[in-house]
C-alpha cells in the first residue's frame, strides 16, 4: 500500500491543482460524459493569470467557459470534433478545429504532432492496487495521458469501473482533487423530436433493421437514428456491438438477449467500445460489468480492426449527399458543424468486413421538407466526409439505395428514388442537364 501515502500527498483544491498549468500550455480536456468539470472551472478561474493556453479536446458535455469572448487571448480552443457547446466560438474565429479521423487523433499525440503538457482527466477512485478506472470513456484520453507532462485527475466515486485497457495507476498523476459530483448525462434524444420527425425516424430505423443480419456485429452511436434502429432489432438473434460509443439503447437489447456477442469473429462475449453518452442508468450498468471492454480510439476506430468483425453493420449519419455519392457529414456549407469522428473509420471497415454492410442513413429532407437533403450537388463550401469511392448503402425513410459498384446514371436513379417524392423531378433535371443520365428515368411517385 506505498501508492496511498504518495496518493494522499498528491490531493489539492482544485484551484491548488491547475496552477501545473501554465501560459503557453496545451491542455487536454477528458471529453463527453467524462468531462472534469471541476477542473475545468477550476483552470478558468485563473484566467487573468494565463495567457494563449491552447485547451484540446473532441466533443465536451456541459459548459466549456474558455470558448467564451471574456477569455479571448487567455485560452483558445482546438476542436478535434466540434460539438455544439463551442460551435459558436469556432464559427466566430474564436476557436480553431482540426480535420482528423478519430482513429488518428491519438496518433497526433504519440508523434507529437501535438504534444499535451496538462491532461485534465476524471476517473473512478482507485482500487486496492492503486489503480483508478477511466469510466465512461477512454478514446482519445488514456493515449493523452501517455504522453503528457502532467496529469491532474478527478477522481469520483460516481465514475464506473469500466474493464478493458481502462486503468491509470496514481503514481502517474501530477496531483489530483476528490469530488463527489454527477457524471455529466446526456440523454436520448426523443424529447427534442416532433411527431413528424419521429415518423420519419422509425421509417429509417425500419428500413435499416430489415438490412441487419442474425449474428452481425454493429457500430451504434448517439441519436433519433441509432435509437430508432434499435426498437426494430428485438426479433434479431446473437447480435454483437463494435462501435466507438453508445447510449442507453442499447441496455434493453443486452437484457433481452439480442445482443449476446457470442458469434462474434472477434472479442467473443465482449462488447467493445471507447467510450457512452448516455445517462445514470447507462453508467450504473457499465460498472465493473465484464460483458464490456473499453479500449482507445486508435484501436477500436482502426478500420483493420473493424474488418476482423464479420458481418459488421456500420451506421452512419449525413447533412447531405449529392447525386454521385458524395456524403458530406463534417459541415453546412463552408461551416464547420462537427467533424470526422468515426464516420469514415467504420465505413471502411464494414466494407472489408466478410458480408459487412457500410450505411449512411439521413432523413431524405431538412427545415420542414423545404430542403432535400439527396442534393444535386452539395452546398458550396461543404466538406467531403466519405468518399463516393467509398459509399455503398445511403438509407433514408424512402428506402435503401445500393450505390457500390454503380455507374453514376445508376447512382442517380437510386438516389432519387430515395429522395423526397417533391424533390424527384427537381433532381432529374439535373441530371439531364449534366449528362448524369441521357434520358428521363422511372422515378417513383411514393
Amino acid at each position: 500500500m506505498r501508492w496511498l501515502e504518495k496518493y494522499k500527498s498528491k490531493i489539492k483544491s482544485p484551484i491548488e491543482a491547475v496552477d501545473l498549468i501554465k501560459s503557453n500550455s496545451r491542455v487536454y480536456v477528458h471529453p463527453g460524459c467524462a468531462t472534469p468539470e471541476v477542473l475545468v472551472n477550476a483552470m478558468c478561474e485563473r484566467y487573468q493569470e494565463l495567457e494563449n493556453v491552447e485547451v484540446v479536446h473532441i466533443l465536451t458535455v456541459g459548459k466549456t467557459k474558455y470558448v467564451e469572448p471574456q477569455y479571448e487571448g487567455h485560452f483558445r480552443h482546438n476542436a478535434l470534433f466540434i460539438g455544439k457547446n463551442v460551435r459558436t466560438a469556432v464559427h466566430e474565429g474564436r476557436a480553431d478545429w482540426t480535420p482528423i479521423f478519430l482513429s488518428e487523433i491519438p496518433h497526433l499525440f504519440y508523434r507529437r504532432k501535438l504534444p499535451i503538457d496538462v491532461a485534465l482527466i476524471h476517473v473512478s477512485p482507485p482500487d486496492e492496487h492503486g489503480f483508478c478506472s477511466f469510466g465512461v470513456g477512454i478514446e482519445t484520453t488514456k493515449p493523452a495521458t501517455e504522453v503528457a507532462k502532467y496529469i491532474i485527475a478527478q477522481i469520483n466515486p460516481n465514475m464506473p469501473r469500466t474493464l478493458g485497457d481502462a486503468f491509470i495507476h496514481v503514481d502517474k498523476f501530477a496531483a489530483c482533487i476528490e469530488t463527489d459530483v454527477p457524471i455529466k448525462e446526456l440523454p436520448q434524444v426523443d424529447a427534442d423530436i416532433s411527431p413528424d420527425e419521429a415518423e420519419v425516424y422509425q421509417k429509417i430505423g425500419e428500413n435499416i433493421a430489415n438490412m441487419i443480419e442474425d449474428e452481425s456485429t454493429l457500430q451504434l452511436g448517439i441519436g433519433a437514428i441509432p435509437d430508432a434502429v434499435l426498437r426494430f432489432l428485438h426479433g434479431k438473434k446473437h447480435l454483437g456491438m463494435h462501435t466507438e460509443m453508445f447510449s442507453d439503447g442499447a441496455i434493453k437489447l443486452i437484457d433481452e438477449g439480442v445482443i449476446t456477442n457470442e458469434r462474434k469473429t472477434l472479442h467473443a462475449g465482449k462488447i467493445i467500445s471507447s467510450f457512452v453518452l448516455g445517462t445514470k442508468s447507462l453508467f450504473e450498468f457499465l460498472d465493473d460489468n465484464p460483458r464490456f471492454e473499453f479500449h482507445p480510439s486508435h484501436y477500436v476506430n482502426d478500420p483493420f480492426i473493424i474488418a476482423k468483425n464479420r458481418k459488421m453493420v456500420a451506421i452512419n449519419s449525413a447533412i447531405q449527399v449529392d447525386l454521385t455519392g458524395q456524403v458530406c457529414a463534417d459541415s453546412m456549407g463552408s461551416k464547420f458543424y462537427s467533424g470526422y469522428g468515426g464516420q469514415l473509420d467504420f465505413i471502411r471497415g464494414a466494407a472489408r468486413s466478410e458480408d459487412g454492410k457500410p450505411i449512411i442513413a439521413l432523413p431524405s429532407t431538412a427545415k420542414e421538407d423545404t430542403i432535400s437533403r439527396i442534393a444535386a450537388q452539395l452546398t458550396p463550401g461543404a466538406g467531403v466526409t466519405t468518399s463516393r469511392g467509398d459509399v455503398h448503402y445511403v438509407v433514408t425513410e424512402y428506402g435503401v439505395a445500393d450505390l457500390y459498384g454503380r455507374t453514376v446514371r445508376e447512382r442517380v436513379q437510386a438516389l432519387i428514388n430515395i429522395a423526397h417524392p417533391k424533390f424527384r423531378e427537381e433532381l432529374e433535371e439535373y441530371a439531364l442537364q449534366q449528362k448524369y443520365i441521357p434520358s428521363k428515368i422511372n422515378i417513383r411517385k411514393q
